[in-house]
């Protein structure tokens, strides 16, 4: 099986998009490396702790989607030149550093998982 680099996954995260939001908490992926598609998302990590699946949303051309709804019928789709917006419902993060984890499970690759670390932004969306 192929395997992809943490470090070239990680050119998907939109440094400095992170940020907090009225609802939580979200930040951006802009895939510059290929269209991929995965069947499954797991759940986000930030510092360690695995959030909810069922908390997590992304946003592609202004429709937002649930984690909990990928599957091999309706993938998990990052096109090439495009951003998505990943969108977290709870507590809004602190002004320091986080870790944040993401994984995924591709048809042909398994799961593959890349981190960013980054402070939100001052400014509240």
């Amino acid at each position: 099986m192929i395997s992809v680099p943490g470090f070239l996954l990680r050119r998907l995260y939109v440094k400095g998009s992170l940020r907090n939001t009225p609802r939580g908490f979200q930040f951006q992926l802009k895939n510059s490396l290929g269209s991929g598609y995965a069947k499954k998302l797991m759940p986000l990590q930030v510092d360690g702790k695995e959030l909810p699946l069922e908390s997590c949303f992304f946003t592609v051309d202004g429709k937002e989607f649930a984690f909990t709804a990928v599957s091999e019928e309706t993938p998990f789709t990052l096109a090439l030149n495009r951003t998505t917006t990943v969108d977290v419902a709870g507590e809004p993060l602190s002004n320091e550093p986080h870790k944040i984890v993401m994984g995924f499970e591709v048809r042909g690759l398994g799961t593959l998982r890349f981190d960013f670390t980054d402070s939100p932004a001052n400014d509240s969306a």
